[in-house]
């Protein structure tokens, strides 16, 4: 038999598939994308169709040499990139460059890289799909239309290097809204009246008042709460109804990318980059007892339910062995998909659930361990009897007024005995109040009644869990997208995280109103939704891309011709603001500079007046009162004295209280910070307490160095990730990009060679 090229996307596969293929396969990998956009230019013929101008993605030059070199007079060549759009866009890019007469190219799918995965894979062959191609190819033109056609606007109008995309302003706008919301919010200040109450044999309980004259009761100040416990001091407490029943909880659906992502977030404080991040490393296989990699868990990327009837099998078998009969529910469960769901893959799930966390605990990083536990569990739990909680209700009148007491116990636990969601789902060992023995007209004792105040609360900003939530009730981009999302908004400066929630920053709220007012639609969550949906009808067949794109642009070119004639400039004169200039008096613009947005005098030349502003609880802008020189605990690195606080032209900044024998100063705004981020990396130098931050060299290049400095010296040019190497447990890896390689985290330990393609 001669031999056959299988080319898939990630270097980290090659010796998992070598292992189960055998010498008859020869394995590849592209690394990621090897064609793709010209990143210096639009590269789409809006005249010729929308055609776009793919070039070889810089540092790609030596992988499609290494591929054209594998593939050598080879006749069969098996196209394994990720089953998913980007997965085929690479695999029809590669069926180009390695085309050849006579040459015959296979697609194949591995949903997970186990041995009878592949092997069932690799015998049943597909074509390439030409119809997923033609929707990556679109969703990547349209990003392209919207991302440099814009952008180039808000360089023009705003402040160069600004950027805007077809999802992250959406992403952008949901924030921004919420804000504002926030900002608008009135408190209503409101009461409840709660009553300890015994019954003929204790323990006390507690009761609270719903209702008067059979109607809900709202009690709006103090003042009403005293009238009510006024009355209630006479009244006769008695028991009204005592209602029982059982209350059945159904397991959740095992995860689809979302979902996993966000109880990782909630769970396990991971951020969504960071679990996609793993939970590909558990796709992709990861060495256990037998020193050959295994893949762990299927195909991550997904909004699929749907589990294959050998997973069901499994999961029963154990269910079964490890928690008995009783768990085990009479038929195998199924979970519907919703409605407009792509059902490519399955469900994430472990590729077998003899697999125990436990058992393979030794090997995996501690990373790896808890989201791979998170997704056996809650896969096992999917297939376990539902819980039953025994719940009691009972209704207690005094005089015109109704109290309402409840209590639960778990009757019996079947699935939360091995899974709960972080969601708010009730464990074992959670239960609510339980309640004495209690009968219908029993008369209560009321020990005492407790009036408390109470205010309406804004509505939640937005965390990574509950944005990535929000995106895909909306139909906003897809779970394999949210990762990039949340990434791209703050590095871009739009938006903060700030003690795990997500709040605009002047900035963002700058661009987010001018993009409001200039491309409603681009910003419109119906029409990215719709967007969407037509995104899946191409790949489905439904609708012809060409039409869909020119559809978009029709409307879309018109927006761009007015934005770039009538959006308002920051730049010039700035945007109004509802401030007198307390030099002159004239009004005071918003202007943006190299250090972000401020406030300038509008009677400049003549006045010269600028100022920081802040925006105080209900999103007013206020001149920010500049600082007095303040201490701080920062150490000047030139020459060991301690710096100080000071308040210049462009914002706070530190400088060496040995002026003028030094000086060193340092700005504190947002791109040199004196609390510089952090990286979530201890110093790895030996008996160093200290973590690696984010710093700023003398001449504005960034670097990574330790926060005990100058006790300690380590620093590092490349960003350190959180991440441990899965091939020799270092405790972190490094982000870097070079011409060759492309962006990749890598090992920094000498002695390894571990890479991974970002």
């Amino acid at each position: 038999m001669s031999k056959s090229l299988v080319v898939v996307e990630s270097p980290t596969k090659i010796r998992t598939l070598k292992k189960y293929l055998g010498h008859n396969f020869d394995v590849a990998a592209t690394v990621g994308h090897i064609k793709d956009l010209p990143v210096r230019e639009l590269g789409v013929s809006i005249e010729h169709g929308f055609r776009p101008q793919y070039t070889t993605v810089q540092g790609k030059e030596k992988v499609i040499r290494a591929l054209k070199k594998a593939a050598g007079n080879l006749n069969d060549i098996y196209l394994a990139p990720d089953p998913d759009r980007e997965g085929e866009a690479i695999a029809w890019h590669t069926a180009e460059v390695l085309k050849k007469k006579g040459r015959r190219f296979h697609r194949v799918l591995f949903h997970e890289l186990t041995q009878n995965a592949i092997r069932a894979a690799m015998a049943s062959p597909q074509q390439l799909d030409k119809h997923r191609f033609e929707s990556q190819q679109a969703r990547r033109i349209l990003d392209r239309l919207v991302g440099y056609q814009i952008s180039p606007i808000l360089w023009q109008k705003v402040l160069r290097g600004l950027s805007a995309g077809r999802v992250q302003s959406v992403a952008v706008c949901m924030i921004c809204v919420r804000e504002r919301e926030i900002h608008a919010f009135q408190p209503e200040e409101y009461w409840s009246i709660t009553g300890q109450l015994e019954g003929e044999s204790p323990p006390p309980f507690l009761a609270k008042l719903i209702k008067k004259h059979n109607k809900k009761l709202r009690i709006p100040d103090e003042k009403a709460s005293q009238a009510i416990l006024k009355d209630l001091a006479k009244a006769c407490f008695k028991v009204e109804k005592v209602a029982r029943k059982t209350q059945k909880r159904n397991p959740l659906p095992p995860f689809t990318t979302s979902k996993l992502q966000q109880e990782a977030i909630r769970r396990l404080g991971f951020s969504a980059r960071k679990t996609m991040t793993v939970a590909q490393q558990l796709y992709e296989g990861l060495e256990l007892r037998s020193r050959e990699p295994v893949g762990l868990i299927t195909y991550m990327r997904t909004d699929s339910t749907r589990i294959a009837q050998e997973a069901i099998d499994e999961a029963r078998q154990l269910i079964e062995k490890q928690f008995g009969q009783a768990y085990l529910p009479d038929k195998p469960r199924v979970f519907k998909n919703k409605k407009k769901v792509q059902d490519a893959h399955e469900a994430i799930r472990p590729t077998s659930v003899f697999r125990k966390p436990k058992d393979v605990a030794q090997f995996l990083s501690r990373d790896q361990l808890a989201l791979y536990e998170l997704i056996w569990q809650r896969f096992v739990a999917c297939q376990m009897k539902s819980a039953l909680f025994d719940r009691t209700s009972v209704t207690i009148s005094a005089g015109p007024y109704i109290f309402q007491a409840s209590g639960s116990v778990v009757r019996f636990p079947g699935f939360i005995a091995l899974y709960t969601s972080s969601n708010g789902s009730q464990s074992p060992s959670e239960n609510k109040e339980t309640l004495p023995p209690l009968s219908d007209g029993m008369v209560l004792k009321c020990h005492r009644l407790e009036p408390k105040q109470h205010f309406t609360q804004p509505p939640p900003r937005f965390s990574e869990a509950s944005l990535v939530k929000e995106l895909e009730e909306n139909g906003i981009g897809r779970p394999s997208t949210y990762a990039t999302i949340l990434t791209t908004i703050r590095q871009k400066g739009y938006v903060d995280l700030v003690k795990g929630f997500f709040r605009p920053s002047e900035l963002g709220f700058i661009v987010n109103d001018l993009l409001m007012e200039s491309f409603p639609d681009i910003l419109n969550v119906d029409f990215t939704a719709r967007m969407e949906d037509n995104l899946d009808k191409i790949e489905e067949g439904e609708i012809d891309a060409i039409a869909v794109l020119e559809g978009f642009y029709d409307s879309f070119k018109k927006d761009l011709e007015r934005a770039a004639k009538e959006m308002r400039g920051v730049k010039g004169n700035g945007l109004a603001v509802d401030l007198d200039c307390p030099a002159c008096g004239q009004p005071l613009r918003i202007k943006v500079g190299k250090n972000g947005p401020f406030l300038a005098c509008s009677g400049y030349p003549n006045c010269k007046f600028t100022g920081n502003y802040t925006r105080n609880e209900k999103g007013q802008i206020e001149i920010e009162q500049p600082a007095a020189e303040q201490p701080t605990n920062e150490i000047c690195e030139k020459c060991g004295n301690p710096m100080i606080q000071k308040q210049g032209r462009f914002g706070p900044f530190l400088a060496c209280s040995a002026y003028p024998a030094c000086k060193n100063t340092r700005s504190l705004n947002a791109k040199a910070t004196s609390k510089p981020e952090p990286t979530g990396v201890k110093c790895p130098e030996t008996g160093c307490d200290g973590e690696l931050v984010v710093r700023r060299s003398k001449r504005g290049k960034l670097f990574y160095g330790c926060t005990r400095y100058p006790s300690c010296t380590f620093a590092i040019w490349d960003k350190p990730v959180p991440v441990i190497c899965p091939k020799c447990n270092a405790p972190f890896l490094v982000e870097r990009s070079t011409k060759k390689e492309g962006p990749h985290l890598r090992c920094l330990n000498k002695e390894c060679s571990y890479k991974e393609s970002l």
